[in-house]
């Protein structure tokens, strides 16, 4: 019995010498990791180092990461070891379908299987390539295209009184929306679509490529609908007070022209629609496949191949969470609550009178006649 623990002791040590071995003839190589994930849940993607209780997507895949025995310990400690980088920093209970991380890595035999095997069932690594050394997904990424699914009922007018599983969405109000949600196409200051940044803000500018709102569809006896919006980058809340403020105008809260004033220099009171709906869908790199897609060493970023897997996680994670949390939590219900407390309004008028009154300051001080921009 004692020579068999043994030789079940020295059949472990090898094993782990072996293992050793093996991540020591596998060098290190940058990738880029296609993933989907539902975010319920999670506080976010990006790991915040050192807060164990708000839990991120980035957590559970760092960790798999290690486990698998693709990065050493010290590496998840310190992201930047393996120069760690995702594309898109989605916020609280955001899902995904085509998020990329890039990241350097030992590449083991089976790879793909053995993160997965240590990560949830609600985060699938649905794909891998390599790319050049200097790769960084996040600033070579040219634009992002995300959607967001809301029941249609969110679009019925204020005055009208709606059975939400009853509603269905007409056409006239569909096609408002549609022209609305076209209205955000090109370059315009966001500042009022976040926090913390003014009106003067460069970066406050952003590049929308398109922006509308699909054929509605039944699922579990209520309807939806999915707003898909692509655009070069976004702000933090960017996407969903984007739309927040196109419902708003739709119910009959505000005026049209509210959409014409939130990109001007003044405040504008742009309601947040709830995080639920909202997943990044696909990212994409059209600049560096252009330039190392076929170079003969690297392939492009495009994932065909993925897509058959990508639609069967959104089926059985994302679309089931989205809807399931809204008939059980109500969160689109519930914010359409919210908005009768937002002033809409008030500006206008209190405009006319700071112009007026900037204009004279500046007049008299020779300054730039900003008006008021404190929150």
């Amino acid at each position: 019995e004692e020579n068999g623990h043994q030789n079940k002791r020295l059949k472990s040590d090898a094993d782990e010498e072996d293992a050793e071995d093996q991540n020591k003839k596998s060098p290190k190589r940058k990738i880029v990791l296609l993933m989907a994930y539902s975010g319920k849940g999670y506080h976010g993607m990006q790991r915040n180092v050192g807060s164990s209780q708000f839990k991120t997507i980035e957590d559970d895949l760092v960790s798999a990461l290690v486990q698998s025995g693709c990065i050493p310990e010290n590496h998840g400690e310190d992201m930047k070891k393996m120069s760690f980088q995702r594309c898109a920093r989605t916020d609280k209970g955001v899902s995904a379908a085509g998020q990329i991380v890039s990241l350097k890595v030992r590449l083991i035999d089976d790879i793909l299987e053995k993160i997965n095997n240590h990560l949830p069932s609600h985060i699938r690594i649905l794909g891998l390539k390599r790319v050049t050394g200097g790769f960084n997904s996040k600033n070579k990424c040219d634009a992002r295209t995300y959607s967001y699914m809301l029941p249609t009922f969110a679009f019925a007018h204020k005055d009208h009184d709606v059975q939400e599983e009853l509603y269905r969405l007409d056409r006239e109000t569909l096609e408002r929306v549609n022209n609305l949600l076209a209205c955000y196409k090109g370059t315009h200051n966001f500042h009022n679509f976040t926090s913390q940044k003014g009106p003067r803000d460069p970066s406050a500018k952003r590049y929308i490529m398109e922006m509308y709102c699909g054929e509605p569809f039944v699922r579990e006896n209520m309807e939806f609908a999915v707003i898909k919006v692509k655009g070069q980058s976004f702000m933090m809340h960017q996407i969903r007070k984007m739309i927040g403020l196109v419902i708003a105008v739709v119910k009959g809260y505000a005026a049209e022209s509210i959409m014409e004033r939130s990109w001007g220099e003044e405040k504008v009171d742009v309601p947040k629609a709830p995080g639920l709906g909202l997943v990044l869908e696909k990212v994409h790199f059209e600049k560096y496949n252009r330039r190392f897609g076929n170079d003969g060493l690297h392939e492009p970023l495009e994932w065909t191949e993925e897509e058959e897997k990508i639609s069967v996680f959104k089926e059985q994670y994302i679309y089931p969470t989205i809807i399931n949390t809204e008939r059980e939590e109500k969160s689109m219900a519930s914010w359409l609550n919210t908005l009768p407390i937002h002033d809409f309004n008030s500006s206008a008028l209190e405009i006319q009178t700071n112009n007026k009154n900037s204009k004279k300051s500046s007049d008299l001080e020779g300054s730039d006649g900003c008006g008021d921009d404190s929150d």
